[in-house]
């Protein structure tokens, strides 16, 4: 029996999201078909809301999924679906994010995207190919000509909300001081020790959603670690509630009113990542998490290199907490 997920109606366009939307992003890459069956198995567990990018190189097979599971009968309609994407930094300039959302819709083949998100608060020339990167391909964010273009994709209805993602409290300062459409969402690293207190007080305060990525760390990933999954006290409660550390993580986001974007493509644990909703933590086991130590998993220094404008970015959301 699948589980039906709650959604979260954003405050700046009135749609609802399902809480909890599954990641496709694989670190190391997986192959396409592996992406596909994960996600047609996902729908039949119950996920109605798909975390994609550009840069995931996931679009084309979650494109493929959405198309087979219409086929096979699994949803009715396309509109069942809550689809995210991200312009990727290397597209962001004014004049290239039309083409770059119309690139994803084709990847996706789809009409439309629930949500287009700002990948990184950074520019990044198109001769990148890898990472880390060297410095003359890192430039600042034109916040005020990129947002206006992520507002012309809503106007046009090539997506039914905009946000951003990875953005620290100064840089949503700058974006909000000249927006015409406020983001809907900022998609960032949260976890039980990565709690965001700061940032989510400054969104909750501004009508922003926050939905957190990395929910149990990035584990199995280059830049992610285990110190989630195995964290004594969410372990000891897990052990206490018959559940598992990853429940106890998403259960604790679910709490602070944080949307999650969850990834994994076993079978079982993705249905026990959706079994979060008819259970809660205790007011004590809620205080032992919000104790916790804290500590930032993922830096944009680990993934681009120790350059001034990156450890900027970096310091920025340090200095935030």
């Amino acid at each position: 029996m699948a589980i039906v997920v709650p959604g979260v109606t954003l405050s700046s366009c009135g749609l609802t999201m399902p809480v909890i939307g599954m990641g496709t992003s694989s670190s190391p890459p997986v192959a396409p078909e592996t992406t596909k069956a994960a996600i047609i198995e996902a729908i039949k567990a119950g996920y109605r809301h798909f975390d994609t990018a550009f840069a995931y190189r996931t679009e084309q097979p979650l494109g493929e999924a959405i198309a087979e599971a219409l086929h096979l009968g699994l949803i009715k309609s396309r509109d069942e679906l809550f689809i995210t994407s991200k312009l990727w930094s290397s597209f962001a300039e004014k004049d290239l994010i039309l083409p770059a959302i119309k690139m994803s819709l084709r990847n996706l083949q789809l009409d439309y995207i629930d949500l287009y998100l700002i990948h990184w608060p950074l520019k990044l020339s198109q001769e990148v190919r890898q990472m880390p990167v060297i410095r003359e391909h890192i430039f600042p964010l034109d916040i005020k000509s990129v947002w206006e273009g992520m507002e012309e994709c809503k106007n046009l209805g090539l997506t039914k909300a905009i946000g951003v993602s990875n953005f620290s409290c100064k840089k949503l300062e700058e974006l909000l001081s000249t927006a015409k459409i406020p983001p809907a969402v900022n998609q960032v690293e949260m976890n039980p020790l990565w709690q965001q207190k700061k940032l989510r007080e400054f969104c909750k305060a501004r009508d922003i959603h926050v939905s957190a990525f990395s929910p149990l760390g990035a584990n199995n990933t280059k830049w992610g670690d285990n110190r989630i999954l195995e964290c004594d006290v969410l372990e000891q409660i897990a052990k206490a509630k018959g559940k598992t550390t990853a429940q106890i993580s998403i259960r604790w986001l679910y709490e602070q009113g944080v949307s999650t974007i969850a990834k994994s493509f076993n079978k079982e644990r993705m249905k026990q990542n959706l079994d979060i909703f008819d259970w809660s933590l205790t007011e004590e086991e809620s205080n032992k998490i919000s104790q916790l130590p804290q500590r930032k998993g993922i830096t944009f220094e680990s993934i681009l290199g120790p350059h001034d404008l990156v450890l900027e970015l970096d310091a920025e959301t340090l200095n935030e907490y």
